[in-house]
């Protein structure tokens, strides 16, 4: 047998050990490539966005007739399901209003499968968007949103939700058509919907429809029924600034002294001052039409649901710290909330003090299947204790259509009816009211002032 020499056979061992060292970096940076293409995108856009989705369960009495003659009206329980969006670290969450309908128990499970019993908060039946809250002991991730005005149809977008039960469940799809209306029923019309072809399936109703980057830009909503590949969501613009509004309306009347409004452009957005109240705290430390508030509260500011979801860490009567930009120059001040939405004027002040309501106008176009008959209304934000208005039924979120013969679309129609001689007479006047798309009436025995 022949032997090498020493020094070849050390040569040959450690050109061996190389290859092997080799083969186990090329090895490992295979798998590591692997790893990177699974990662892709759409799984890094669900991994974002999937702690602030909930799956909704609740069981709910639905009126159906029988076949024979005449119909007999019944009552059955069924079990409901659907999705929502957590926009707020203290537990609040967005959902379509049809979700949690006539639910007495509203059952949350959360991404960590912890369940939760929640709160309806506030409601919007025109565009069937409704805010219920979650307690909870620290806070919860919350959705990213992005801009439904920047959309280009065929762009990628995915959706999240319950899917017949099937907690988070992640569809993919692209946007279809931008601006579609959509007569769902009698009752239920949306406008201004994305269509898509993410399969949105009974379930999905109020969860998240998220572009590439994980963040929300629509709400999904309804689906064409007998057709494949149809879906609709409502712009996630348009359900934040409903959203807002339901805060708003859902919390004590408070103001800063001022109105904004949100504007979008480049896939960013800004909350801009549109008009400062006379005499008010925000007057008088200098705030101007045209200043960007960047902060409220410790809470950066892009739209009016941020504002609105800072306010709500306020109190009344206490100074809010907010941050200002003007003329790329930045500023802070301290405003004072106040205890009325709006600055108070005779006719507001009458109505809380003989009616026991205070109210903000509805438009004709978010009265739903109803604007063709009313033009508009008064939608009750708060009522007080013992007043007239609590006695005889009426609630918060119901919309005043109208007193005795005369509609109420604004405050002249109110303070007409305040100034009647019907109502000095103390005579009960007829009152008609919208809730739940369905109009009641009733008689509302008044208490007016001397």
């Amino acid at each position: 047998m022949i032997r090498l020499p020493a020094i070849v056979t050390s040569n040959f061992t450690r050109i061996g050990r190389c290859l092997l060292a080799l083969s186990v970096l090329l090895a490992s940076n295979r798998l590591a490539d692997a790893s990177d293409l699974r990662l892709s995108p759409i799984v890094k856009a669900v991994q974002k966005a999937s702690p602030a989705v909930v799956n909704i369960h609740g069981r709910k009495t639905v009126r159906n007739r029988s076949v024979g003659r005449p119909a007999q009206p019944s009552e059955r329980l069924v079990n409901g399901m659907g999705t929502g969006i957590l926009f707020d670290e203290r537990g609040y969450i967005l959902t379509n209003y049809h979700v949690v309908q006539g639910v007495a128990s509203i059952i949350v499970t959360r991404h960590d499968q912890s369940t939760h019993t929640a709160t309806l908060i506030a409601r919007d039946t025109p565009s069937d968007l409704a805010i219920i809250k979650i307690n909870t002991n620290g806070p919860l991730p919350i959705v990213r949103t992005g801009d439904s005005s920047s959309l280009m149809p065929g762009e990628t977008v995915i959706a999240v939700g319950n899917a017949y039960g099937y907690q988070h469940t992640v569809t993919r799809g692209i946007i279809s058509a931008l601006n579609r209306d959509v007569q769902v029923n009698e009752t239920q019309r949306y406008g201004n919907l994305i269509q898509t072809d993410a399969s949105i399936n009974p379930g999905n109703s109020g969860g998240p429809l998220l572009n590439i980057d994980g963040e929300m830009i629509g709400v999904n909503v309804a689906v064409r029924i007998g057709a494949q590949g149809i879906g609709f969501a409502i712009p996630s613009n348009d359900a934040l600034d409903i959203a807002a509004r339901l805060l708003f309306e859902a919390g004590p009347p408070t103001t800063l002294g001022l109105d904004a409004t949100t504007r979008y452009s480049s896939n960013s957005s800004r909350y801009i001052v549109s008009r400062v109240h006379t005499d008010s705290s925000a007057a008088i430390q200098g705030v101007k039409s045209g200043d960007v508030i960047l902060n409220v509260a410790g809470v950066p500011i892009r739209n009016r649901l941020d504002y609105e979801r800072a306010l709500l860490r306020t109190t009344s009567g206490t100074p809010v710290s907010i941050a200002l930009q003007r003329e790329a120059k930045t500023f802070n001040v301290h405003l004072l909330r106040s205890g009325s939405a709006v600055l108070p004027t005779p006719v507001t002040k009458r109505a809380w003090d003989e009616l026991g309501v205070r109210t903000t106008t509805v438009a004709r176009g978010r009265l739903g299947a109803h604007q063709k008959r009313y033009r508009g209304g008064l939608r009750v934000v708060a009522i007080r204790e013992g007043s007239p208005a609590a006695k005889n039924g009426i609630r918060p979120h119901d919309v005043l259509l109208g007193i005795h013969k005369w509609e109420t679309v604004n405050l002249d129609n109110l303070s007409y009816v305040l100034s009647s001689s019907e109502y000095k007479n103390k005579t009960p006047l007829k009152f008609y009211l919208l809730r739940d798309q369905q109009v009641l009436f009733g008689h509302l025995a008044t208490v007016p002032g001397p």
